[in-house]
């Protein structure tokens, strides 16, 4: 379901962002800014803004000599874009000043920076550092998890998933895990009205079968009398 790699993530998103002839440094700090603008934003929106942010100078200089009204009008729509605005210039005063205008070569660290938290910090060592520290979970692979039942008893949030994938799933696998689930869950695995009867996961996922079992067929007999005890 996810051979032709053509969801919104796979062109779009963190990955896809950056300058890939930029000097190692600066391009760690796009796929930071990158991971910033993707927090509760769709992919072609975080895409256009690190787009029009490439143009306009995407170094931690450029950012802080940037005055927020332009960084605002640079990343709108960005979901919290006022808020975003703020955390990238924290950010950037930080790296800085602590890191010679690099970004953390840990995990702890990273979640110290305004806004960034586990999934980012992940995603950032992966992708910036190629170092594979944790797999990356946001809101599909952990939606996506529970209905398929990985994660062996319901998790609430995105941390305890990741801590129930990782106890089971092969590390050589991790890398790849949110790439692939985050396009299922854009194109299959939807949050709202999952497309179970065309997924190649129907038989194998409690969710999917839960679905199709209460989703009578159109001119089932189910589906008939209820409209007969209506008339």
């Amino acid at each position: 379901m996810r051979a032709a790699r053509d969801a919104p993530v796979d062109s779009m998103g963190a990955e896809q962002c950056m300058d890939q002839g930029a000097e190692p440094k600066v391009y760690r700090f796009q796929v930071l800014i990158s991971l910033m603008l993707s927090s509760q934003t769709k992919d072609q929106v975080t895409h256009a803004a690190m787009t029009k942010l490439r143009q306009h100078g995407l170094t931690p200089d450029s950012l802080l000599a940037t005055p927020d009204a332009t960084l605002g009008e640079l990343i709108y729509p960005v979901g919290f874009w006022k808020k975003k605005v703020v955390y990238i210039k924290k950010t950037c005063e930080i790296l800085k000043r602590d890191y010679e205008g690099d970004i953390p070569p840990t995990v702890k660290e990273m979640c110290q920076l305004p806004g960034v938290g586990p999934k980012m910090a992940h995603l950032c060592m992966d992708i910036g550092w190629g170092k594979l520290t944790g797999i990356g979970v946001d809101t599909h692979v952990h939606r996506i998890s529970n209905r398929l039942g990985w994660t062996r008893r319901p998790t609430k949030t995105p941390e305890e998933t990741r801590l129930a994938l990782e106890a089971w799933m092969p590390k050589e696998l991790w890398s790849d895990t949110n790439l692939l689930m985050v396009g299922f869950g854009q194109q299959v695995c939807v949050p709202v009205g999952p497309k179970c009867g065309e997924c190649l996961n129907k038989a194998l996922c409690p969710f999917g079968r839960n679905a199709l079992l209460a989703s009578p067929k159109k001119g089932s007999p189910r589906k008939s009398q209820k409209r007969k005890g209506q008339e």
